[in-house]
């Protein structure tokens, strides 16, 4: 990348697939100085899909869920090393690497820290209450569904109704919980979310909704958990999914803007400093199409991202291109594979535009303002037929193409 922009020491806080994609395309892109990657987990970094669905259930092997290189890169790697605070007057990253605290210089900085679960608020929780967010908690749940456990899973969002999707189908007894009307609620909206949760209740999981988790029952082990409305569901295995918050502590009393993650513009680069980038779910950038902050939680949007991040730091704010990309996720729940181009967040209408949801082919639109803004569909890799209408906000409803 052609640049007077000269940068000498870059550090990459994140390990994940941001942080990998960012570190990969600096080297791709020509920077040839110190780079320096810092990951608070210990393995090479990895796909985070598959633990919800075909690592927890057993189809795939530990090492297939490897994070392929894309382009070889030079780099000190610090694996299981944890950010401790971000000093903006010293330009360094005070960092905890096994025993010891260090101290990295940097004049560009990557920040891809990720999220962390949210953990179960108030009391202790016996054990068998458990949290699904790396590689270390997917294979100590799968070694506990070998007893056959009857399971709950609190929390209807995507991670919910994939473990849900999965321990049910290698046969275990499953209950969901969800607080909202129904599960995904938040994600597909009123109109779409009941079929999630009739798909569910088809396969034999027992769906509750509009409730939510008074307490554990369990003298050292779980045994049952207590629901608002007074009922009590037995459980071995209770596994939380509750969301995620941005991995931002680190960053207090840095300067940087915070406010649900790093608050960056539409090129990436964070409020409150120069030469510091942020990608992935750490990330709230400004996206021009959908004219608001958004951060977004999906993996090809975190990949996509951070080689976003890495252009600009390499080009400099003044020089960098605006991050448009219209974002994508998936998921597969039993034999569905959800996919969703854009962003359906405060969207006005919907509309299904081809097929029909009761055969579980079809494909919806979501308008805002008389503009499409997102497009669901069940149907393999159709909702890309439908970028250039979220791209150009086409009047709503799209035309399906041809």
């Amino acid at each position: 990348m052609p640049t007077d922009h000269r940068l000498e020491h870059v550090v990459v806080v994140g390990g994940g697939v941001a942080g990998t994609r960012a570190a990969e395309t600096l080297r791709e892109e020509g920077y040839d100085g110190e780079l320096t990657l810092v990951g608070d987990e210990r393995h090479a970094p990895y796909h985070r899909p598959p633990l919800s669905k075909k690592l927890l259930t057993g189809k795939v092997h530990r090492a297939g869920v490897d994070l392929a290189p894309q382009f070889d890169f030079d780099a000190h790697v610090r694996r299981g090393a944890s950010a401790l605070a971000l000093d903006m007057s010293s330009r360094t990253v005070q960092l905890r690497d096994e025993d010891q605290d260090l101290s990295l210089r940097f004049d560009g900085l990557v920040i891809a820290s990720g999220a962390v679960p949210r953990a179960w608020p108030g009391d202790p929780v016996p054990d068998g209450v458990m949290l699904l967010r790396t590689v270390e908690d997917c294979l100590a749940i799968r070694e506990r569904l070998g007893s056959r456990p009857r399971v709950v899973v609190v929390g209807g969002g995507f991670i919910g109704a994939e473990v849900a999707a999965s321990c049910r189908s290698i046969g275990l007894d499953v209950v969901l919980i969800e607080k909202a009307a129904a599960p995904l609620l938040a994600a597909l909206g009123e109109e779409l979310a009941p079929r999630w949760a009739e798909l569910h209740q088809e396969h034999g999981v027992d769906v509750r909704v509009g409730v939510g988790v008074d307490g554990f029952v369990g003298n050292g082990h779980v045994e049952a958990i207590r629901l608002t409305d007074g009922s009590q569901v037995p459980a071995d295995l209770v596994i939380v999914g509750l969301g995620v918050t941005p991995a931002t502590d680190w960053l207090d009393g840095s300067g940087l803007r915070i406010d649900d993650g790093v608050v960056c513009d539409a090129t990436g680069t964070a409020e409150g400093a120069t030469d510091v980038v942020a990608a992935g779910d750490v990330a709230r950038w400004w996206h021009p199409l959908y004219e608001r902050h958004l951060r977004v939680e999906h993996w090809d949007h975190a990949g996509r991202q951070g080689a976003a991040a890495a252009r600009t730091l390499l080009a400099g704010r003044e020089h960098a291109q605006p991050y448009t990309e219209v974002p994508y996720f998936w998921s597969d729940q039993y034999d569905v594979k959800l996919q969703m181009l854009g962003v359906p967040t405060g969207y006005d209408t919907m509309e299904i535009i081809e097929g029909d949801p009761a055969t579980w082919e079809f494909v919806a639109a979501y308008g805002r303002g008389g503009c499409t803004i997102a497009v669901l569909g069940t149907v393999t890799g159709r909702v890309y037929a439908y970028r250039d209408a979220i791209e150009k906000r086409a009047e709503f409803p799209p035309a399906p193409p041809a």
